[in-house]
């Protein structure tokens, strides 16, 4: 039997404050909700969590900090399965996420706090003392570059597979890539590293082609209703959306990328685990909130009787 491999995520933890809406306010103007949430994100925080959730042993590396949030955020996490010991606490306030959600669809506005105070010294230390050949490594945007470039960097030398999901959308340098395994970007996201709109199948591939050109490994594109597109060499497979009435979006993206891994720890191949971690996200857009929403291995089990 495979041995599961260790998932390290290092990343952000957000406290989210949400309302719900039944439309979008116009400027300046002040309207009343149809419902508040207080809720743990940050989408290193949903990842790991839906990789928790989803069997993988996984360990959660980050910063929060000394306000009441830290310990809601470290508390929540490790009730949801994952190891928190590496998210280290910081004086000042953890980062917040002020979402507003309409119809179903959401809007976000972060404040990075202890987040944008997450060092490259201290990640890679963390990954050198305790990772190995074999290992994944997942990581984002919502924390400071120089540490996410580093963090790749020692864990591609440590012969982990290495997975950047590089939300939120912002130009990165060339570098970067070269260190991962796997990218897991959305069509902005897409959009904004190569600049083509994955909006067909021609397109998907040049803009892998150019994702390619700076060093990728692997590809799988996130096109919202529509699905994914996963490209492992010339090779494009798509892979429609599970349809289902969605009464919340926010963490489906999270919830895929960490389901995708969790399945990768099992040793599950690429395509699969693409599989997996689409019918997982489907499950998060049935309830409201982001990590608290993400299905255990268990319920995603008995929804799909497998």
């Amino acid at each position: 039997m495979q041995e599961t491999k260790k998932v390290f995520v290092a990343g952000s933890l957000n406290i989210d404050l949400v309302s719900y809406v039944s439309r979008m306010p116009k400027a300046g103007e002040t309207m009343t909700g149809d419902g508040f949430l207080t809720n743990v994100g940050g989408k290193g925080l949903n990842q790991a969590t839906a990789s928790a959730k989803l069997g993988a042993p996984t360990y959660m590396i980050g910063a929060v900090g000394s306000d009441p949030y830290g310990a809601m955020l470290k508390d929540t996490l490790g009730g949801f399965g994952a190891n928190v010991d590496f998210v280290t606490t910081l004086d000042g306030s953890s980062g917040t996420a002020v979402i507003v959600v309409c119809k179903g669809q959401n809007s976000i506005i972060l404040s990075g706090g202890a987040n944008s105070l997450l060092k490259a010294d201290y990640v890679t230390k963390i990954l050198k003392d305790n990772a190995k050949a074999g290992d994944i490594f997942l990581t984002q945007l919502e924390t400071p570059l120089d540490t996410t470039i580093a963090s790749l960097k020692m864990a591609k030398s440590l012969g982990m597979t290495t997975i950047l999901n590089p939300a939120p959308a912002v130009k990165l340098p060339k570098e970067i890539f070269q260190s991962v395994d796997i990218l897991t970007p959305n069509e902005t996201e897409t959009e904004i590293l190569t600049g083509i709109m994955p909006d067909c199948e021609v397109n998907i591939a040049l803009a892998v082609k150019r994702l390619y050109g700076y060093g990728v490994g692997k590809v799988v594109i996130t096109l919202g209703s529509q699905g994914i597109a996963v490209i492992e060499g010339q090779t494009i497979t798509p892979i429609p959306a599970v349809k289902i009435k969605a009464v919340d979006t926010t963490g489906a993206g999270d919830t895929f990328v960490g389901a995708m891994v969790a399945e990768m720890s099992r040793g599950t191949n690429f395509i699969n685990a693409c599989h997996f971690g689409i019918k997982a996200a489907a499950l998060t857009c049935l309830k409201k909130g982001a990590a608290s929403s993400v299905p255990t291995l268990a319920e995603y089990k008995e929804y799909y009787n497998e």
